[in-house]
């Protein structure tokens, strides 16, 4: 596949061009910003927003948000169809992702990010709009739809990852990772050596980059290397004057610095994906920015979180589900027909994974490797394993397996002090780190599989043809 756009501004006109595109004037960033993001995140298909004009800052400073909020955007993104269904995105995004060989970047000397460059007693982050998302946010987020850049100290591995960037003051930035991430591995291996960690982070990029920086690309393998691939040409970068890491050359703003060991700042609350201020207020480091780069009249990307569903699960709902069923075939789970990780779980806390049973113990065997695969491990919370009659996208058909199939004594696993992290909202301040996983069997008895009472109705595939051919009914025409 080859992506038609070329960088974030090229993605907006096509994107308006589809009639996708709303353009808001006079926004103010104190409120309304906020109150917009969260009615279009829990809108079906609501289309994404480009606020101009905003009050406090210089025309032409805009702001973007739910950009991949909705199908049709998401598969233009990954260069699909924007008529796609859902089950060929999903067969479609698992296609390229299992034909990507990591295309490495191509270094380049000038670009349109370097249109402005700031440094030292120049820089001030307050140029830039940036939202107080919630009502109750400690502060103003700058980062929310970012690309946190850092490198391994020990090799040649270049992370790109999603991490909340507060604004402290004109030159520091706070820099929030949670525990196992893998820009937290990289920050904490210079920290242990007791020297500053390099990051960039891109306020304003690709939309296909901030996606992979958003879902679980291998360890070791960069999204540059990874994206590149999947859009069909390299990323071009350009080395940042103080720390060398790769910035992108077509990125709208970038900001360039360090975080020391032992500096820290009180960063937070912060309403995150789980829909709560989880994670409260508590000591984090922080980046002293010493350059700031921008093009002329820079956008910045929102992708601020929300009560679930926001955009980031909109996508991610398709993209995290496709690569879960993928870890599973990966790791010999035989005869798996589908897997969905749920919208109101945040695609985390609630994944139900679709077999054909072959043999006892092969529904247990999936729900284990569901909960603990780098796909399902990171605050995880319940799987659900049902046959191959049920659509583990339909919440309703799931609980009706949970309902008829399950029964407590016999169908209900835990594990046991798994990776959690200051999200989590269930686990009690002072306590976070570790959570349990429930996974529940709800697949028929293998014991007796042939002698449970045969179901009413069609199967999941007749179901959508039925909808494909008489679905208009619904719709009144």
């Amino acid at each position: 596949m080859t992506t038609t756009y070329r960088d974030l501004r090229d993605w907006l006109l096509m994107v308006d061009e589809m009639g996708e595109l709303r353009h808001l004037n006079n926004v103010g960033w104190q409120e309304d910003m906020g109150r917009i993001a969260e009615m279009l995140a829990h809108t079906d298909e609501a289309p994404a927003v480009l606020f101009d004009n905003i009050p406090d800052y210089p025309p032409g400073y805009r702001l973007l948000i739910h950009g991949n909020g909705a199908r049709r955007r998401l598969a233009f993104t990954l260069g699909l169809p924007t008529d796609i269904g859902r089950e060929a995105l999903m067969t479609r995004f698992l296609d390229m992702v299992n034909a990507i060989q990591p295309l490495p970047v191509e270094e380049v000397t000038s670009g349109p990010i370097l249109e402005n460059v700031l440094t030292e007693d120049e820089v001030n982050l307050w140029q830039f709009p940036a939202p107080k998302w919630h009502q109750e946010d400690g502060g103003r987020y700058l980062g929310t739809g970012c690309l946190d850049i850092t490198k391994d100290p020990d090799s040649d591995w270049v992370n790109i990852g999603t991490y909340r960037i507060m604004i402290h003051d004109e030159k520091r930035a706070g820099f929030y990772i949670s525990p196992g991430k893998h820009g937290r591995l990289h920050r904490d291996k210079y920290f242990a050596r007791n020297e500053p960690c390099p990051v960039v982070v891109v306020v304003g990029g690709d939309p296909l980059l901030f996606i992979a920086s958003t879902l679980e690309v291998p360890l070791g393998v960069s999204e540059y290397e990874w994206a590149g691939s999947l859009r069909g040409r390299p990323y071009q970068v350009i080395r940042g004057r103080y720390t060398g890491l790769p910035i992108p050359a077509d990125a709208e703003v970038a900001l360039e610095g360090f975080a020391y060991p032992n500096e820290t700042l009180l960063e937070g609350p912060f309403g995150e994906w789980t829909g709560y201020y989880a994670s409260a207020s508590r000591q984090e480091p922080v980046i002293h920015v010493k350059a700031v780069y921008h093009r002329n009249d820079p956008i910045v990307l929102g992708c601020p979180p929300q009560k679930p569903p926001y955009e980031a699960h909109r996508y991610r709902v398709y993209l995290r589900s496709a690569l879960l069923r993928r870890a599973l075939e990966q790791a010999g789970v035989p005869d798996v027909v589908g897997a969905w990780c749920h919208e109101a779980g945040g695609c985390r806390l609630l994944n139900v994974v679709a077999i054909k049973q072959r043999y006892p113990g092969h529904a247990r065997q999936a729900g284990h490797i569901a909960s603990q695969c780098r796909v399902g491990a990171y605050l995880g919370r319940i799987v659900i394993v049902v046959d191959e009659d049920i659509d583990p996208s339909d919440l309703n058909d799931v609980m009706w397996a949970v309902c008829t199939r399950s029964d407590p004594s016999r169908s209900l696993d835990i594990i046991n002090r798994a990776w959690s992290g200051p999200l989590d909202p269930a686990i009690r301040p002072g306590d976070k780190g570790f959570n349990s996983r429930l996974i529940i069997d709800a697949c028929k008895p293998w014991e007796w599989l042939e002698e449970f009472p045969p179901a009413i109705g069609p199967s999941p595939e007749y179901r959508r043809e039925t909808r494909d051919k008489w679905g208009w009914i619904l719709r009144g025409g």
